[in-house]
Protein backbone atom coordinates (compact mmCIF):
# COMPACT_ATOMS: atom_id res chain seq x y z
CA UNK A 1 0.00 0.00 0.00
CA UNK A 2 2.87 2.37 0.89
CA UNK A 3 4.77 2.00 -2.56
CA UNK A 4 1.34 3.21 -4.24
CA UNK A 5 0.81 6.19 -2.22
CA UNK A 6 2.28 9.97 -1.80
CA UNK A 7 3.76 10.91 1.77
CA UNK A 8 0.64 12.73 2.52
CA UNK A 9 -2.04 10.29 1.49
CA UNK A 10 -0.04 8.00 3.50
CA UNK A 11 0.30 9.95 6.61
CA UNK A 12 -3.67 10.86 5.70
CA UNK A 13 -4.12 6.73 5.79
CA UNK A 14 -2.38 6.46 9.20
CA UNK A 15 -4.43 9.23 10.54
CA UNK A 16 -7.79 6.78 10.43
CA UNK A 17 -10.48 8.18 12.92
CA UNK A 18 -11.66 6.52 15.32
CA UNK A 19 -14.60 8.04 16.83
CA UNK A 20 -15.49 7.50 20.52
CA UNK A 21 -18.34 9.46 22.24
CA UNK A 22 -17.32 10.14 26.01
CA UNK A 23 -19.44 11.55 29.39
CA UNK A 24 -17.53 14.07 30.86
CA UNK A 25 -18.14 15.01 35.20
CA UNK A 26 -20.79 17.63 33.95
CA UNK A 27 -23.19 15.37 31.94
CA UNK A 28 -22.93 16.40 28.27
CA UNK A 29 -21.42 14.43 25.93
CA UNK A 30 -18.82 14.90 23.53
CA UNK A 31 -17.26 13.67 20.32
CA UNK A 32 -13.65 12.81 20.46
CA UNK A 33 -12.06 11.92 17.24
CA UNK A 34 -8.51 10.66 18.07
CA UNK A 35 -5.61 10.30 15.43
CA UNK A 36 -1.98 8.99 15.73
CA UNK A 37 -1.00 12.19 17.96
CA UNK A 38 -4.22 14.99 17.10
CA UNK A 39 -7.34 15.10 18.63
CA UNK A 40 -10.31 16.58 18.05
CA UNK A 41 -13.02 17.49 20.60
CA UNK A 42 -16.65 18.75 19.00
CA UNK A 43 -18.36 20.17 21.73
CA UNK A 44 -21.46 22.06 22.58
CA UNK A 45 -20.43 25.96 24.13
CA UNK A 46 -19.97 25.22 27.81
CA UNK A 47 -18.54 26.44 31.63
CA UNK A 48 -15.48 23.85 30.95
CA UNK A 49 -14.40 24.41 27.42
CA UNK A 50 -10.59 24.75 28.99
CA UNK A 51 -10.74 21.76 30.79
CA UNK A 52 -11.99 19.98 27.42
CA UNK A 53 -8.79 22.02 25.40
CA UNK A 54 -6.68 20.50 28.14
CA UNK A 55 -7.87 17.14 27.88
CA UNK A 56 -7.37 16.97 23.87
CA UNK A 57 -3.73 18.10 24.97
CA UNK A 58 -3.33 15.39 26.91
CA UNK A 59 -4.96 12.88 24.84
CA UNK A 60 -2.52 14.17 21.59
CA UNK A 61 0.14 13.65 24.11
CA UNK A 62 -0.78 10.20 25.27
CA UNK A 63 -1.81 8.70 21.87
CA UNK A 64 1.93 9.78 20.86
CA UNK A 65 4.22 8.43 23.73
CA UNK A 66 1.16 5.77 25.10
CA UNK A 67 2.37 6.39 28.43
CA UNK A 68 0.59 8.12 31.42
CA UNK A 69 1.22 11.94 31.02
CA UNK A 70 1.36 14.90 33.61
CA UNK A 71 0.61 18.56 32.44
CA UNK A 72 3.56 20.67 33.09
CA UNK A 73 2.89 24.11 31.65
CA UNK A 74 -0.08 25.45 29.75
CA UNK A 75 1.87 28.15 27.50
CA UNK A 76 0.78 31.21 24.98
CA UNK A 77 -2.82 30.84 25.25
CA UNK A 78 -4.63 33.76 22.78
CA UNK A 79 -8.05 34.47 21.95
CA UNK A 80 -8.73 36.06 18.77
CA UNK A 81 -12.40 36.02 18.86
CA UNK A 82 -15.15 34.88 21.22
CA UNK A 83 -17.45 31.97 21.57
CA UNK A 84 -20.88 32.89 21.26
CA UNK A 85 -24.16 30.82 22.71
CA UNK A 86 -25.03 28.44 20.16
CA UNK A 87 -21.19 27.92 18.62
CA UNK A 88 -20.14 24.40 18.19
CA UNK A 89 -16.38 24.90 19.42
CA UNK A 90 -13.95 22.61 17.70
CA UNK A 91 -10.98 21.65 19.96
CA UNK A 92 -7.56 19.90 17.65
CA UNK A 93 -4.94 19.24 19.37
CA UNK A 94 -1.45 17.97 17.81
CA UNK A 95 1.91 17.09 19.01
CA UNK A 96 4.48 19.62 18.05
CA UNK A 97 8.05 18.08 18.60
CA UNK A 98 8.82 15.55 21.53
CA UNK A 99 12.30 16.41 23.65
CA UNK A 100 13.24 13.76 26.20
CA UNK A 101 10.32 13.00 28.36
CA UNK A 102 8.28 16.06 27.40
CA UNK A 103 6.58 16.90 24.85
CA UNK A 104 5.05 20.46 23.35
CA UNK A 105 1.58 20.47 21.93
CA UNK A 106 -0.46 22.55 19.83
CA UNK A 107 -3.66 23.70 20.60
CA UNK A 108 -6.45 25.53 18.05
CA UNK A 109 -10.38 26.43 19.07
CA UNK A 110 -12.44 26.78 16.01
CA UNK A 111 -16.34 27.69 16.39
CA UNK A 112 -18.87 26.77 13.73
CA UNK A 113 -22.06 28.48 13.35
CA UNK A 114 -24.78 25.76 14.11
CA UNK A 115 -26.95 27.13 11.48
CA UNK A 116 -24.63 28.38 8.63
CA UNK A 117 -21.87 26.06 9.42
CA UNK A 118 -19.16 28.94 9.06
CA UNK A 119 -16.07 27.90 10.97
CA UNK A 120 -13.16 30.22 12.23
CA UNK A 121 -10.66 30.31 14.98
CA UNK A 122 -11.26 31.76 18.07
CA UNK A 123 -8.06 30.90 20.13
CA UNK A 124 -5.04 28.60 20.72
CA UNK A 125 -2.15 27.71 23.17
CA UNK A 126 0.73 25.55 23.76
CA UNK A 127 0.64 23.11 26.38
CA UNK A 128 4.11 20.76 27.65
CA UNK A 129 3.44 17.04 29.06
CA UNK A 130 5.60 15.16 30.42
CA UNK A 131 5.32 11.56 30.19
CA UNK A 132 5.86 9.81 33.59
CA UNK A 133 6.40 5.85 34.02
CA UNK A 134 4.74 3.55 36.71
CA UNK A 135 7.09 5.41 39.68
CA UNK A 136 6.06 8.75 38.28
CA UNK A 137 9.50 9.66 37.13
CA UNK A 138 10.22 10.88 33.48
CA UNK A 139 10.34 8.50 30.92
CA UNK A 140 11.39 8.74 27.27
CA UNK A 141 8.95 9.26 24.56
CA UNK A 142 9.69 8.80 20.66
CA UNK A 143 10.34 11.59 18.24
CA UNK A 144 8.27 13.74 15.99
CA UNK A 145 8.50 13.50 11.88
CA UNK A 146 6.78 16.88 11.10
CA UNK A 147 5.40 16.21 7.25
CA UNK A 148 3.49 19.36 6.27
CA UNK A 149 5.61 23.31 6.39
CA UNK A 150 2.86 23.82 9.13
CA UNK A 151 3.68 20.77 10.93
CA UNK A 152 7.57 21.81 10.19
CA UNK A 153 7.27 25.74 11.04
CA UNK A 154 5.71 24.50 14.73
CA UNK A 155 8.35 22.10 15.09
CA UNK A 156 11.10 24.65 14.29
CA UNK A 157 9.73 26.80 16.62
CA UNK A 158 9.41 24.21 19.81
CA UNK A 159 12.53 24.63 20.53
CA UNK A 160 12.70 28.58 20.76
CA UNK A 161 9.16 28.39 23.12
CA UNK A 162 10.72 25.63 25.00
CA UNK A 163 13.99 27.76 25.90
CA UNK A 164 11.99 30.56 26.76
CA UNK A 165 10.01 28.40 29.26
CA UNK A 166 12.97 27.44 30.63
CA UNK A 167 14.54 30.64 31.39
CA UNK A 168 10.96 32.31 32.64
CA UNK A 169 10.50 28.74 35.13
CA UNK A 170 14.58 29.81 36.07
CA UNK A 171 15.95 26.73 34.06
CA UNK A 172 18.13 27.64 31.98
CA UNK A 173 20.32 30.80 32.18
CA UNK A 174 19.42 33.43 28.98
CA UNK A 175 23.05 32.66 27.47
CA UNK A 176 22.59 29.45 27.24
CA UNK A 177 19.79 29.98 25.01
CA UNK A 178 21.23 29.12 22.01
CA UNK A 179 18.05 29.03 19.36
CA UNK A 180 16.60 32.21 21.20
CA UNK A 181 20.00 34.06 20.77
CA UNK A 182 20.23 33.16 17.44
CA UNK A 183 16.95 34.90 16.50
CA UNK A 184 19.28 38.13 17.31
CA UNK A 185 22.66 37.65 15.96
Amino acid sequence: VSGSMSGEKLGQAKRAVTDTVARMRDGDQLALITYDSTSRVVVPLGPVGARRGAIAAAVSANRHCRRVVVTAAVNNVSFDRPIKLGDVVIIESQVTRAFNSSMEVYLEVFVENATTGERSRCNEAYYTFVAVDQLGGPIAVPAIEPQTDAERARFDGALRRRQLRLILAGKLKPEDATELKALFD
